[in-house]
């Protein structure tokens, strides 16, 4: 069946500057494609109480590509120290953008980034810098955290639009299981 055995975070780090770009990469497209097919109503559709719509990851991740990774990668490549980002301290991006607006914003920052993660080298990932709360940090984890956070905020958009199907699904539901929304305390 082809790999034997799991990847380990060692390994990840052997393979972190292909990996994070064939990740980032991929999620400006990604988010241009979702924005253009599925309906407003279900990319802005809220899961349950206190849980984000797909739109609301994408405004969150276009805050982050603005405002975080790609500062950070400059900085450490600068020898510079960052602050902590707080994203419940700041207001939201375009908070009246359409989603189809805000992945073309996303896309437009995120080729910003891969012009920031395009600068590194293999030789530059052990280098660190000081974030200001959760101390020195090296290239290499910042990478990794990136690639991650992408990854995350995709499935979390993604399990917002899939909770009407998951309803729908009948019988079959128990098979989602896994993927439904918390519905309150």
């Amino acid at each position: 069946m082809g790999h034997e055995g799991n990847e380990t975070a060692t390994d990840a780090g052997e393979h972190i500057l292909p990996w994070a770009r064939a990740v980032l990469e991929t999620t400006g497209p990604r988010w241009l494609r979702l924005t253009q097919t599925v309906p407003e109503e279900l990319l802005t559709r809220i899961p349950a109480p206190g849980e984000w719509s797909a739109v609301d990851c994408l405004r969150h991740l276009l805050d982050v590509e603005r405002s975080v990774f790609p500062a950070r990668v400059r900085a450490i490549l600068a020898g510079q120290d960052f602050p902590a980002f707080d994203p419940a301290s700041r207001e939201a991006p375009a908070p009246n953008s359409t989603a189809q607006q805000l992945a073309v914003a996303f896309a437009e920052a995120r080729e910003v980034g891969l012009a920031a993660l395009a600068q590194v080298r293999e030789q530059d990932l052990a280098r660190t810098a000081r974030h200001s709360t959760l101390g020195i940090m090296t290239l290499s984890e910042t990478l990794h955290a990136w690639a991650a956070h992408d990854l995350n905020h995709t499935v979390q958009a993604e399990r917002a639009m899939m909770q009407p199907f998951i309803g729908g699904s009948g019988a079959l539901a128990f098979r989602f299981a896994d993927h439904l929304a918390k519905r309150g305390s």
